[in-house]
């Protein structure tokens, strides 16, 4: 086993049976369900053959900051679902965006972003990039026309969220990624919220893909982990600087990853049926002031979703009339979902989405891109949709 790139993918192409099958390449065991190789180090056969697996990028088995054979599986599966010739997991979806950004980037570059992002990357984009002498303009990802008039001679990186976090919002990824190109500057997109079920950014022209695995790709609430996806030369340039942040994913998380993506297909097919008929709902109900959710036909980017999207996720938001007090008193209500963060698991999750991102923006900030007072945020689980819709109905009566 060496480098985790796609060449050797079976002859299937439905996402289920490569879900299902796409590591079995990298499985030289009689095991049906793959060992996890729970490892830092590796045994040389030789001298000869040590100082082999020490120079080659990516050995699976030379030391595990720089791979592992249980690590290889889970990115092959990820790299055949992505359509990419390469895939990185890391520690985090953090871990995947920021090493990536760090890659792509040198002192005096520019990142045009959008204004609405999850809270790592705000601060990410905030805090860090311009430590480093790097410097962001943040757009309304609406508007495409904002990302054309953002670019300038030392733009490198265009930085994308489409579904957005909370809000829902869509970005023409087609239209942005050939702006981009005509600029130089490459592409990196944060597709958690779509996962690559519902969305493929690289068959649009975007040229990195990024999710936190810990959300739909593991689906069970019970590992952190990110992955980065691509061309496999850029993921090597990307490699290199892994090795140096150091933010690896360990073997036993990478086991409980590959064991998640096996039923991805079959939850996330769930959780759209439940999302779109919960907004539904939500919608028609007089307590609510509006839902955001791109499957509804009142979203103003309907439109775009249909073109870019085969679905339109498991995530939601809504905004309640009585705005902090009546989601205060929503959540306290609710018997079925969880008031928790993250999202992406078989159960449903709730947060106060203000408070949520509360360490990442101030209030004024937040309202601004459109997480207001009363803004709950919905990771609709895999349920029955009547007993999701009877919970939420008791609790807005309240």
């Amino acid at each position: 086993m060496n480098s985790q790139d796609n060449s050797n993918k079976l002859n299937h192409t439905s996402v289920e049976t490569l879900l299902i099958h796409g590591d079995r390449p990298l499985n030289v065991t009689s095991c049906v369900s793959p060992p996890i190789y729970q490892t830092s180090t590796f045994r040389g056969k030789s001298a000869e053959d040590f100082a082999d697996r020490s120079i080659r990028p990516r050995h699976s088995e030379y030391y595990t900051r720089c791979g592992n054979p249980t690590l290889a599986q889970a990115e092959s599966v990820l790299a055949a679902l992505e359509g990419a010739e390469s895939a990185l997991v890391t520690a985090s979806g953090m871990g995947a965006v920021t090493v990536a950004a760090l890659t792509v980037l040198d002192q005096g570059a520019h990142v045009v972003a959008q204004t609405n992002h999850y809270g790592g990357t705000h601060d990410l984009l905030r805090d860090l990039l311009p430590r480093l002498g790097i410097h962001v303009t943040q757009v309304d990802q609406s508007n495409s026309l904002e990302f054309e008039r953002a670019m300038q001679p030392n733009t490198k990186l265009v930085l994308l969220e489409s579904p957005s976090n909370p809000t829902l919002k869509l970005t023409d990824l087609q239209a942005v990624a050939q702006i981009a190109k005509a600029h130089g500057a490459l592409t990196l997109i944060d597709n958690s919220f779509a996962t690559s079920v519902n969305q493929r950014p690289l068959e649009l022209g975007i040229d990195l893909v990024f999710h936190s695995a810990t959300k739909y790709f593991g689906g069970h609430s019970d590992l952190i982990a990110g992955v980065v996806m691509g061309k496999k030369a850029l993921i090597e340039r990307i490699w290199n600087n892994h090795l140096i942040i150091g933010a690896v994913l360990g073997p036993f998380d990478a086991w409980l990853l590959l064991r998640g993506l096996r039923t991805l297909a079959l939850r996330v097919r769930q959780q759209n049926a439940n999302a779109l008929g919960l907004a539904q709902f939500l919608e028609k109900h007089p307590a609510v002031k509006v839902v955001h959710y791109p499957g509804l036909a009142s979203h103003p980017q309907h439109e775009l979703a249909r073109q870019q999207m085969s679905g339109f996720g498991g995530m939601l938001s809504f905004d309640l009339k009585g705005g902090y007090q009546a989601a205060t008193r929503l959540l306290n209500s609710l018997r079925l979902p969880s008031i928790a963060a993250s999202l992406g698991g078989v159960e449903t999750l709730v947060v106060h989405a203000a408070t949520n991102f509360a360490h990442d923006m101030t209030p004024e900030h937040a309202e601004s891109v459109g997480i207001t007072p009363g803004l709950i945020r919905v990771s609709v689980g895999i349920e029955a949709l009547c007993d999701l819709i009877a919970d939420f109905r008791q609790a807005l009566e309240k």
